[in-house]
């Protein structure tokens, strides 16, 4: 049997790796503290269950419309034109499932041998191993911490040449928490207007977990005007409203490219789930006050994680401003990346992501998911610092 080549170059998403090791490790009776997947500890609110059960009881068991069902569409423009005053044609909205579904399209859809596209570095692994799998070429971009993790417009204008074709950006960031200031956000709009090759592909996934002051956040979406027939957003239901496994999601395209995004659709997954679409709908129209627990409960795990992190020799963390993840800088342990996330499993019963899971500027960094309870944070931060003062050279 031989597969195609461009099997081979995918890669895969550390975090379910580690799940994995983590259950075994649990199945022979080790205790096992998850701080390595990325989702949140909360249920999914009770009015959108209901609405999924309801959807399934009135009879929504069949095909939907490869890009969605019209309700559905019309709440996101409505979200849309609810958060930023835009207002945008559900003909432009694709519903999908999972944001993955987005991202992967306009990958494919822009990425072959002889073009190259732009993703941050450390960054959410998916991205460099879709690129990588249509044979584009590897523009990964530094992310790095004196900056916030946050990207830089100028450097990332400096870096567009004439292969780029896409420019794939994420705020608030997996790994970091880093969030783009509003200010480099414009800035970068305005510098793209002399680069009209490249489309941007917005990843948005973690924009209600914008952690301080009121969640305020620099989304690309008000400029789809100057960004009109280049801009992708990618959002979903699964980070706001606790919804991972029910594998929904929604991109905005442009006009000229929604036919493209829904035949890939239709050669895919054909349509989302009935049933998971209503539900989708609930949410989005139904009381918002579960978002906001959420998003306070991610802060103050956040300070909790952050501050602990600090006191512990070796390690030193900057505050993440958004999503739910702490990217502490590790180079003072004389442990690699792969070291300290393999040993503090084996060893210490914390699960964690090695920081080069997520590119090669994530060496000297670890990930950790501060989407779990008060206790199960502090649990683990004591056997950090304990495994930390075991492994340090005695006086």
């Amino acid at each position: 049997m031989q597969v195609a080549a461009r099997m081979l170059r995918l890669g895969s998403e550390s975090a379910f790796e580690v799940l994995a090791r983590a259950k075994a490790l649990e199945a022979e009776g080790k205790t096992i503290i998850n701080l390595g997947i990325g989702q949140p500890d909360f249920p999914t609110p009770p009015h959108v269950v209901e609405a999924a059960i309801k959807a399934l009881r009135d009879g929504h068991h069949g095909y939907t419309p490869a890009n969605g069902i019209l309700p559905l569409r019309e709440a996101v423009c409505a979200e849309i034109h609810r958060r930023y005053r835009q207002t945008v044609s559900p003909e432009r909205i694709v519903i999908v499932p999972g944001g993955k579904v987005t991202m992967a399209t306009a990958i494919m859809m822009f990425g072959e041998p002889g073009t190259e596209i732009m993703y941050p570095d450390p960054g959410f692994p998916i991205y460099e191993s879709l690129v990588h799998f249509t044979g584009a070429k590897l523009a990964g971009y530094p992310l790095l911490e004196k900056d916030r993790f946050a990207f830089r417009a100028g450097d990332l204008l400096a870096r567009i040449t004439p292969q780029t074709r896409l420019l794939i950006i994420n705020s608030p960031a997996n790994p970091t928490g880093g969030v783009a200031p509003a200010a480099e956000v414009k800035k970068l709009v305005e510098g793209l207007q002399n680069f009209p090759h490249v489309t941007v592909l917005a990843d948005e996934i973690y924009s209600r977990l914008v952690l301080d002051g009121d969640g305020t956040y620099a989304s690309f979406i008000p400029y789809l005007d100057q960004l009109q027939d280049r801009l992708i957003i990618l959002e979903g239901w699964s980070k706001t409203y606790a919804m991972t496994g029910w594998r929904l999601g929604w991109g905005l395209w442009p006009a000229k490219l929604v036919d493209l995004a829904t035949k890939l659709a239709i050669n895919t997954h054909s349509c989302v789930n009935a049933a998971t679409q209503y539900a989708g709908i609930a949410a989005l129209e139904g009381p918002q006050d579960a978002v906001e627990e959420m998003r306070q409960a991610f802060r103050r795990r956040r300070d909790l994680c952050v501050a602990g992190l600090n006191r512990i020799p070796g390690l030193s963390c900057i505050k993440p401003e958004g999503a739910f993840y702490a990217f502490p800088n590790i180079s003072k342990t004389g442990l690699t990346a792969r070291q300290i996330q393999d040993e503090l499993l084996e060893k210490a019963g914390v699960a964690t992501i090695a920081g080069t899971s997520f590119g090669r500027h994530g060496e000297g960094y670890l990930r950790l998911s501060f989407a779990a309870s008060d206790e199960a944070i502090a649990e683990a931060l004591d056997r950090i610092a304990a495994f930390l003062s075991n492994r340090a050279p005695k006086q």
